[in-house]
């Protein structure tokens, strides 16, 4: 496998977010996200630790982005804070927080580096969320203003834009199971926050259009491969079930189709929070959709988990030959049918895999980091997504997830995925293994 066999058009990247990079988490002006505040609460972060300073992103900006040209790496995926832009979500713009992103930008074109923005990669002004956040449909005003500004500031240089990071994640962990900021939980939240984010991404869509000349507009949703536990009704239903929650409820909408009621009847709730014109609201064009595979998921039916009745199997019990830090399965195939599912959706011009990655100890001896773990990972995952490229699939780019160790969530610094170590009391970055290997593969031609 080499980087000619994807064709000269394939677009090979690294991706990375705020919160979980910058640090600098007061500085300059810098308003409190939910994930600031969540962090203080006991007993939602591993061993209590938060993202204060992270990676020092905020600080050490221009070495990062050398290490993104140092491995070869031609497109740089990262979001901007919401916070640092407008500390009170609204109102009076932070003109330091505006300008660390005009620099950010401004390295990466010197350095030949083709940016990629996110919007939103869930830090929620804080408050915002005191005045319900993602439930308050008051929301859609709200990041109609911070889109504007940061695109009319941005869009002269920055061409390629993404409105949510996987809605499904910051809806269902941070609404629903409230194991994520803000920390709510039910429906009651659920519905509101999944229909609003919905809502947001055709909104912003149209407003990015609007604003920047040339842009190529997408947005990213998380999915993995549902397998049923076994061949049996219950179970295939199961996994039908679970497949309308996980991977159908945010693409089929923006696509036109509806929220997938049919095979999920408990989000009929969700038309509770729709109003007159939401139907047709809904849709947008998207330029490209961004595609975020780790694993899959095996399905068994169960009559005790309410709504859905469905549960997932946990990889451990399954005893799987490969297990990550996360506790995910290592199932390369996964990103290939992800790919086939998504590439049968008529309306999407362009798929992108804008994350794909593996979280797995790592330990620096005499300065190398050895995971091979990490690197076969990204090799057979390559392998199935060169697989769905020579079958005529819809995929035109990769970027993995993710640049360095970062905060990863609820998990702390306990998950590293980057292809770069950090010594988090140190800052020294160490580009591991994988990262020589991403390196070399992308010198190829």
């Amino acid at each position: 496998m080499v980087r000619a066999e994807f064709g000269s058009e394939f677009e090979w990247g690294v991706s990375s977010a705020a919160f979980q990079t910058e640090g600098a988490w007061d500085a300059e002006g810098k308003g409190h996200s939910i994930w600031d505040v969540f962090t203080g609460r006991k007993g939602k972060i591993k061993d209590a630790q938060h993202a204060r300073i992270a990676c020092n992103f905020y600080h050490c900006y221009r070495e990062d982005i050398a290490l993104v040209r140092a491995l070869n790496i031609p497109n740089f995926r990262f979001s901007v804070a919401w916070p640092r832009i407008f500390p009170a979500g609204v109102g009076q713009p932070n003109p330091k927080g505006m300008d660390f992103y005009e620099r950010v930008v401004d390295h990466c074109l010197e350095l030949g580096i083709t940016p990629w923005l996110t919007l939103y990669h869930w830090d929620l002004p804080q408050a915002l969320q005191d005045k319900g956040g993602w439930t308050n449909r008051d929301i859609l005003f709200w990041m109609e203003e911070y889109a504007g500004y940061v695109t009319r500031r941005l869009g002269d240089r920055v061409k390629h834009w993404m409105v949510l990071n996987e809605p499904a994640v910051f809806t269902g962990a941070g609404y629903f199971f409230g194991v994520h900021a803000p920390g709510l939980t039910g429906l009651r939240n659920f519905f509101p926050a999944a229909h609003h984010a919905t809502l947001a991404m055709g909104q912003i869509g149209r407003l990015i259009r609007s604003e920047v000349r040339g842009a190529q507009i997408g947005t990213t949703f998380s999915c993995s491969s549902i397998h049923p536990a076994s061949g049996g009704e219950r179970d295939v239903k199961a996994a039908i079930r679970a497949d309308a929650l996980i991977n159908r409820l945010f693409i089929e909408p923006i696509l036109g189709m509806g929220y997938p009621i049919d095979d999920l009847k408990a989000l009929r709730g969700i038309e509770k929070y729709m109003q007159v014109g939401d139907e047709k609201a809904l849709p947008f064009d998207f330029d490209f959709i961004g595609i975020q595979n780790y694993t899959r998921e095996v399905v068994a039916s169960s009559f005790f988990v309410p709504y859905l009745q469905a549960r997932l199997v946990p990889a451990a019990k399954r005893k799987v030959p490969g297990i990550t830090a996360m506790g995910w399965e290592v199932f390369p195939p996964a990103i290939y049918e992800m790919i086939k599912k998504f590439s049968a959706y008529p309306g999407i011009p362009k798929l992108f895999v804008t994350e794909n990655g593996a979280a797995f100890p790592d330990q620096v001896v005499s300065g190398r980091v050895k995971d091979q773990q990490r690197l076969s990972y990204l090799q057979d995952h390559l392998g199935q997504v060169l697989r769905a490229k020579r079958e005529g699939l819809n995929v035109h780019g990769y970027f993995v997830w993710t640049l360095t160790d970062n905060f990863e969530w609820a998990e702390g610094y306990h998950a590293p995925f980057g292809l770069v170590h950090v010594d988090f009391a140190t800052q020294q970055r160490t580009v591991k293994d994988s990262g020589h290997w991403y390196a070399s593969f992308l010198s190829e031609q």
